[in-house]
Parts: structure tokens; C-alpha cells; sequence
């Protein structure tokens, strides 16, 4: 089954801050960084405390990037814009190995108050709101632990933030594709249990 709703990841990011005086009294502010692909989050819960990792596929938002304008807000609020691709005050450069995005912040409240806290070092994490379309699931065994690992495949992007905490929260993925995983992992079990009771009762 598709995940419909949009969800929130946040990431450690180290971010770049550029000034420069462009005209007599004016300064253009941008911040820059980058979503790395195939590479994976920090250990997430569900809410069944199933430990999970998630990583973002090379080419998941390919698609997007072509139809849909991204915003970068102040902390996910919807009322504190700080750029657009629409506008070019964010700009958004897809590769092999990352989405790297510069941002030219603006002179509002919202944009002063994200630089000056960018500036000193409080500010040190970047949100990335995106609805999955498609998605990979497998299920690892590391170190005695059941770790369950998804890679987001395909995905709709629609903003990025710059945020004050970085940490993915416990209970973040709460996600239906999981669900089916383990039901079908769940089928296969019990077909391969039935296959060899078939074969034991046959040996009889």
C-alpha cells in the first residue's frame, strides 16, 4: 500500500552561512547544505518500539523536482516563508549523492531571527517535509537486534526547514507500508511452516 500522508524527517546538517554586500547598505544572507542520499537515519521507533533506519534512494525525488515547487519555511511554519524555488530565493541542486539547497534569507522577522540563530550555532538541523509514493523494505539482524530498514524509492518534496533539534524523535515512523511488510513476511513464514509440515507428515 502507497504512504499518502506527508511526512516530517529531520537531519544533522552542517550549514553553511554566506554573506556579501551586493549594493551600498545591502547584504544578501544565504545558507546552504544538503540531504545525503543513501545514507542512514538515525534509529527510529514505531509504535510498536520496532527499531527502524530509513535512507533516501539516489533519484527519489527526480520527479518532484520536476513539477513541484519546494518552499523553505522557518521551523515548518506555513506562515514564516523563507524562500521558494518559484522565486529562485531557494535553490535546489539534485546529484548522485545529495539534494544540496541554498537559501537566500530574507530581511522579515522570521529571516532575521533564522540567521541570527543559525549564526550562533542554535539553529544546526534541517526538516525536509515529503509524501512517499513508493518505498523498499527489509529486515536485518545486527549485533542480536531486529533492525527494520526502509528506502524511500519515490517521494512528492515539499519543504525544507531549518529547525533547532536535528534528532529524528522516538516514534516518528508510524507508516502503513510497514505494516504490509510484516504481513507479508508474516505469510511467507507461515507458508515455508506449512510446506515443511506437508514434507514431515509425507516422511511418516
Amino acid at each position: 500500500m502507497k504512504e499518502t500522508t506527508k511526512e516530517i524527517r529531520t537531519i544533522p546538517v552542517a550549514i553553511e552561512i554566506r554573506a556579501a554586500k551586493e549594493n551600498e547598505g545591502e547584504e544578501t544572507r544565504t545558507i546552504a547544505g544538503a540531504i545525503k542520499y543513501h545514507t542512514e537515519s538515525a534509529e527510529m521507533r514505531d509504535i510498536y518500539n520496532d527499531t527502524i533506519v530509513e535512507e533516501i534512494a539516489k533519484g527519489a525525488f527526480d520527479e518532484s523536482l520536476k513539477t513541484r515547487d519546494v518552499v523553505a519555511l522557518w521551523s515548518h511554519d506555513t506562515s514564516q516563508v523563507l524562500g521558494s524555488t518559484k522565486s529562485g530565493t531557494l535553490r535546489l541542486e539534485n546529484t548522485d549523492k545529495e539534494l544540496r539547497f541554498e537559501l537566500d534569507v530574507p530581511n522579515t522577522a522570521a529571516g532575521n531571527d533564522a540567521w541570527e540563530l543559525i549564526k550562533r550555532g542554535d539553529v544546526d538541523g534541517v526538516s525536509f517535509g515529503m509524501r512517499v509514493t513508493k518505498d523498499k523494505w527489509s529486515k536485518e539482524d545486527r549485533n542480536g537486534k531486529k533492525v527494520y530498514k526502509r528506502t524511500v524509492l519515490n517521494a512528492e518534496l515539499f519543504e525544507i526547514s531549518p529547525v533547532a533539534f536535528p534528532a529524528y524523535p522516538a516514534n516518528e515512523v508510524s507508516v502503513r507500508s510497514l505494516e504490509e511488510f510484516k504481513k507479508e513476511q508474516k505469510r511467507a513464514e507461515d507458508e515455508i511452516k506449512k510446506r515443511k509440515l506437508l514434507l514431515e507428515l509425507e516422511l511418516i
